[in-house]
């Protein structure tokens, strides 16, 4: 065995765009192709709306523009601008900015100075100007290298500060920016900012509540007393209880949404518990006190502490450094107001005791048959093997980088999970594979998870029967044939985590997997086509003579090619509720009792995908295309 040599000429300096971009999971996480809440397309946008919060937080301009057209993005505040002799520095030089000095950005987001440098590096094109006091300083960029810097020139704009980017499709391939992705993102600066307004192509987003606003959103009907809204210095709280199963929490620090929880999350469920409990002087069990409920938290703290460079959960265990610790803080807030609240509205007292009760008795009803559950869902993972799993784990406490990688395929078929297992990321992605249709569970109690052997074995499998803390999983991916059958298993699925586990879609963990539907290749080139528009514009690339393969399902693609599906370039379709809907109706609509209103949809809807579908096939021997299936 040759023995390597290692010297000096083995060590490498890199500059700071270099090391962005040769590891960018370090700066935004994962790259993504927008199809997830927190794809990088969306960190560089974040990144850049932060800075204008900012300003509005410390009394500096009330409206932000925001323009995306394409993947061009345009953003501006109309704050103080940035210092115009530092306009390259702030953007180009890590570890510079003003938020060092606490004076000037005393609970601000963005405390690295990586944010806009970030964004620089990753985009093809970055364009930033600054205006202050009648004076403008724009500089232009290409992946973080200098390629114009004019000099000042007088204007009669207002001050602020304008940038615009496009991300590198060189890192960012096949991406597009989602509308549900980024009204989420705006409405949630909102809810956290009363005074700021938002316009953002041709809509505008404003909210006069806060997270009462937010809450009113996010719940599924109507809630089971009107939502209990605290606001005090540095926090505000927001919650009440539904019929639904589980917890749903909002949780912000500073204005950034910690998707992940954190601290101050998990001190407000503790906190909640604690003073529901003191309030009746009942030793209920805090799952019961908390089950189905939903609410928002946002707290304002000085440097706070996030695991990752994402900012998606929070690890600061103090206020401030050297302060009160958060649990205490939030839980002398919530030991006053929410307190003080239940004396003052005895009938919203009443109700809570009512749903404790309720989820209590179900609870111990349930106990008997969980215990079996459990025993049947070890049983079946170790002699069944009805799940693949993966080395790592979501919820495994040692931090690694792929974690936002995990991935659960649920398929259909023995046929169809040996080919993503064959050719699957084993340190990454777990199939798990069904015994032919779910039960369709609308209308039916938690008690059905237990007692039906495919929804026990997912649950155990997700490891969620008591909440999304252990989640094993990042993406919880339908992996289904592109026919009748298959789509009538998504929904079966997509019912049932609905139903049984609603945070799972509110959290962005539920996607459907798209996979190709033909292959077009020639002697020299192959083109996977995802629809009729892709394989015709392939058909005009390759030619003459060009071969089609229509793939009827997922067990007919080998695994040699499956690999180029559920790989870096792994097209996926988020399953998202969107800011009007409810989920009852919804699940009435579709899943419920069969009505004429289902009926005309059902028959309306086949009539236009027919028209869409079916387009007039091209002549073979005009062409000289070859069609076959797999």
């Amino acid at each position: 065995m040759s023995e390597t040599t290692y010297s000096e000429e083995h060590i490498r300096s890199l500059d700071w765009k270099e090391h962005i971009r040769l590891r960018p999971g370090m700066y935004i996480g994962k790259l993504g192709d927008g199809s997830s809440y927190d794809d990088g397309i969306y960190v560089l946008l974040k990144e850049v709306l932060d800075n204008c919060i900012d300003e509005h937080v410390m009394g500096h301009g009330k409206k932000v523009d925001v323009e995306i057209k394409g993947a061009r993005v345009e953003v501006r505040d109309y704050g103080r601008g940035v210092p115009l002799g530092k306009v390259i520095d702030v953007v180009s030089k890590i570890n510079t900015g003003a938020k060092y000095d606490s004076k000037a950005f005393k609970k601000s987001v963005g405390l690295n100075g990586v944010g806009t440098k970030a964004v620089n590096a990753l985009s093809s094109y970055f364009k930033i100007e600054s205006v202050r006091e009648g004076q403008l300083k724009r500089a232009e960029f290409d992946r973080g290298v200098l390629r114009k810097d004019e000099k000042l020139t007088r204007t009669e704009e207002p001050n602020g500060t304008r940038v615009i980017f496009e991300p590198d499709p060189d890192m960012f391939r096949h991406f597009q920016y989602r509308e549900a992705h980024v009204e989420r993102l705006l409405w949630n600066y909102c809810y956290l900012n009363t005074g700021l307004t938002i316009h953002y192509n041709d809509q505008k987003f404003q909210s006069k509540n806060g997270l009462l606003d937010l809450l009113n959103t996010k719940l599924d009907g109507e809630p089971l007393y009107p939502i209990i809204h605290l606001v005090g210095d540095d926090i505000e709280v927001a919650f009440t209880h539904g019929t639904h199963y589980g917890e749903e929490y909002y949780s912000f620090v500073n204005g950034q949404h910690t998707t992940q929880g954190g601290t101050h999350q998990g001190a407000f469920r503790e906190a909640v518990a604690k003073v529901i409990r003191d309030f009746f002087k009942k030793d209920w069990d805090a799952t019961d006190v908390r089950t189905g409920i939903t609410a928002a938290i946002s707290v304002k703290i000085i440097e706070p502490v996030f695991e990752s460079q994402t900012k998606t959960k929070l690890g600061s265990q103090e206020i401030e450094p050297g302060g009160r610790s958060m649990r205490a803080f939030i839980a002398d807030f919530l030991a006053e107001k929410l307190d003080n609240y239940l004396h003052k509205h005895p009938e919203v007292a009443e109700v809570i005791q009512k749903k404790v009760l309720e989820s209590e008795r179900e609870r111990k009803e349930l106990a008997g048959i969980r215990k079996l559950a459990r025993e049947r869902a070890k049983k079946a993972s170790l002699h069944n093997r009805k799940l693949r799993d993966c080395r790592l784990h979501l919820n495994d406490p040692k931090p690694h980088p792929r974690k936002g990688e995990t991935t659960l395929f649920i398929t259909e078929g023995d046929s169809a999970s040996g080919s993503i297992t064959k050719s699957r990321d084993v340190e990454t992605q777990a199939v798990f594979s069904l015994k032919g249709k779910p039960l369709n569970c609308y209308g039916l109690t938690k008690k059905v998870v237990y007692e039906n052997e495919e929804f026990n074995l997912i649950q155990a499998a997700l490891s969620i029967e008591d909440g999304l803390d252990d989640l094993r999983y990042q993406r919880i991916v339908i992996a289904t044939d592109a026919d009748v059958d298959g789509m009538h298993i998504r929904l079966l699925l997509m019912t049932f985590f609905l139903q049984f586990f609603p945070g799972l879609v509110q959290n962005d963990h539920l996607y459907i997997l798209q996979t190709p539907l033909f292959r077009v290749r020639n002697k020299k080139e192959t083109i996977y086509c995802y629809s009729e528009e892709e394989k015709q514009k392939a058909l005009r690339k390759l030619g003459k003579g060009a071969e089609i393969t229509r793939f009827k399902g997922l067990g007919e693609i080998s695994p040699d090619e499956f690999k180029n599906f559920i790989g870096p370039d792994m097209r996926l379709d988020p399953v998202m509720i969107t800011k009007d809907a409810v989920v009852h109706d919804l699940l009435d609509f579709f899943m419920g009792k069969n009505t004429p209103a289902r009926q005309d949809f059902i028959i309306g809807n086949l009539k236009a995908e027919k028209d869409v579908v079916e387009p007039a096939p091209a002549p073979v021997a005009e062409t000289g295309y070859v069609e076959e299936e797999a």
